[in-house]
């Protein structure tokens, strides 16, 4: 019985710990209040992929996907370290980190993937 829960406990500790893995890097600053403060006020993302991500200063987020792909809605927070929490519309929830890294803003996944912005529009270079 004792070793089923401590194995239960270590399983729920690693799960844990791979669930949010940043994949940062020794180059990567991530980002300060005041540059959250900047994207949450009507700041305008468009990744490489020319998917865009649009906040809105009352808490409205939308991601048009490229390629007329259509739209996400939903409503975004802004969480410590530089992160953004998202609730879809559809019930899906993610939260990714924001980063600078050699001058570029970098959006990190839960997951460890990393997305650099190609065109940042109402956000502090």
């Amino acid at each position: 019985m004792k070793i089923s829960i401590i194995w239960s406990v270590f399983v729920l500790a690693a799960s844990g710990a791979t669930a949010q893995d940043w994949n940062l890097r020794d180059s990567d600053a991530v980002l300060g209040a005041a540059e959250m403060a900047m994207i949450a006020d009507g700041g305008s993302l468009t990744y490489y992929d020319d998917g865009v991500s649009l906040f809105s200063a009352g808490g409205a987020y939308s991601y048009t996907y490229a390629d007329g792909g259509g739209t996400a809605f939903g409503q975004f927070r802004i969480e410590e370290g530089g992160q953004i929490c998202i609730d879809y519309r559809n019930g899906f929830a993610r939260c990714d980190m924001y980063v600078r890294n050699n001058g570029r803003l970098v959006l990190l996944t839960a997951d460890g993937e990393r997305y650099p912005v190609k065109v940042e529009t109402g956000v502090a270079p």
